[in-house]
């Protein structure tokens, strides 16, 4: 593990020895109010464009004004299988075979789809297991499920919460609730990396634990595809959904991502919601009265894909494979112990991290509270150039996403953050 020091010079040291530190250069950087570029530490609610996205639409643009409906087959990209090779990008980021994923929808309606398929309550087994303050879509999602089927959110929306004093869940404390409850469990429905602590959960071992209790296992990993290593395929999840703006940079409200498990792959006897682009490829345009599902996850699709919001999903993907997840999250891990080294050497009076320390349980994300004027120091940050965000009711989250941001960028925080606090960051003689 890197020694840290407080000093420009490191930050500078650092950032020259990093084999990722070019692909900055593959993003535009928001200009600060005062002219620069901005502090950016925000891609964990809405990552950076591309520079490669405005020739990808400018592409599709010139596509469909020259060729008009022939561009579902003879565009650059054509558009009647755009979503193919989309998918496979994006099933080798989340470690998923190519048929486990689709790029579709938007996240909720995804969970929608896959708790139709999954969630499947009876009288003795009906109960949904989230994390404590999920991110309000899921428990509106959930709980609207639940309704739907005819239970009471209040006795079948179970809710773990932590110990008392902390402020993330411990593992065990998931473990033990799931092995000595799991017969009333008919979904295990949680979070990848919680929004607002950023505590990375152990996916692969909750996993395991909830099979054994005959429970289905789904998550939602919009905090977590594009920041942590994902092995969907090999810890058995049955499925998965995630939004692509946050860390896959593609855009506001672009298009989400899917994962069902091979092993559901012919089951098509579990009941779904049926539209045309999930019908069977070879016969769907003999415009037939039957749904005859593809086989996969494509078999979950409803209509055909947003060609402008693929064609930003495939800039970002690809450089994701360019740079290789793996080294991603090694820089990822210096970058965020890096912030929070810094952050701990200022001393500031009343600053928590919430975050998990260890890295293990953790992404690039670290969450700050402070135990007065929280927003009028996150308000100073703003005005300084720094962008990051506030989520009520006392948090500041703070997130170095290594694609592009840099070890100057964390040091250059850490000053403006000691300033807006009231204190000054003490550098190395």
């Amino acid at each position: 593990m890197t020694s840290f020091r407080p000093d420009a010079d490191f930050a500078r040291d650092m950032d020259a020895a990093d084999p990722l530190a070019s692909f900055r250069q593959q993003f535009h950087i928001p200009k600060a109010p005062g002219g620069g570029e901005s502090i950016y530490l925000c891609g964990n609610s809405l990552g950076l464009q591309p520079k490669g996205v405005a020739a990808a639409l400018q592409q599709e643009l010139e596509d469909w004004k020259t060729l008009g409906v022939e561009g579902h087959f003879h565009a650059k990209n054509p558009w009647l299988p755009a979503h193919e090779d989309v998918s496979a990008l994006a099933a080798e980021l989340v470690g998923a075979e190519k048929s486990e994923v689709v790029m579709m929808n938007g996240l909720t309606v995804n969970l929608h789809l896959m708790m139709a398929s999954f969630y499947r309550p009876t009288a003795q087994r009906h109960k949904i297991l989230i994390e404590h303050n999920p991110f309000p879509s899921d428990r509106y999602a959930i709980e609207s499920q639940i309704r739907y089927h005819g239970f009471d959110p209040a006795k079948s929306l179970v809710e773990l919460h932590p110990r008392q004093g902390e402020e993330t869940l411990n593992l065990e404390d998931v473990e033990h609730y799931i092995g000595a409850h799991g017969k009333d469990i008919a979904l295990i429905l949680m979070g990848g990396v919680h929004y607002y602590t950023g505590q990375l959960f152990n996916l692969e071992r909750i996993a395991r634990v909830g099979f054994h209790q005959g429970c289905v296992v789904g998550f939602d990993l919009a905090h977590a595809v594009g920041n942590v290593p994902l092995k969907l395929h090999d810890w058995g999840v049955d499925f998965a959904a995630w939004c692509s703006y946050k860390y896959l940079n593609s855009g506001p409200g672009s298009v989400a991502g899917c994962f069902v498990h091979s092993r559901h792959a012919e089951n098509f006897s579990l009941p779904r919601f049926a539209g045309w682009w999930g019908h069977d490829k070879t016969t769907r345009f003999k415009m037939g009265p039957n749904f005859q599902p593809m086989q996969g996850a494509e078999g979950w699709q409803l209509s055909n894909p947003p060609i402008l919001a693929l064609a930003a999903s495939r800039v970002s993907l690809q450089l994701f494979k360019d740079a290789g997840m793996k080294n991603l999250r090694d820089k990822s891990v210096q970058l965020t112990g890096y912030l929070e080294y810094l952050l701990k050497h200022l001393n500031i009076p009343g600053l928590a991290i919430i975050t998990p320390e260890n890295p293990s349980e953790r992404g690039c994300q670290l969450s700050l509270t402070l135990a007065e004027n929280g927003r009028a120091v996150f308000d100073a940050l703003t005005k300084a150039g720094v962008i990051c965000d506030w989520r009520e009711p006392d948090c500041i989250r703070v997130a170095p996403v290594p694609l592009y941001n840099s070890f100057t960028d964390v040091y250059k925080f850490a000053q403006v953050f000691a300033a807006a606090a009231g204190n000054k960051l003490q550098e190395a003689v």
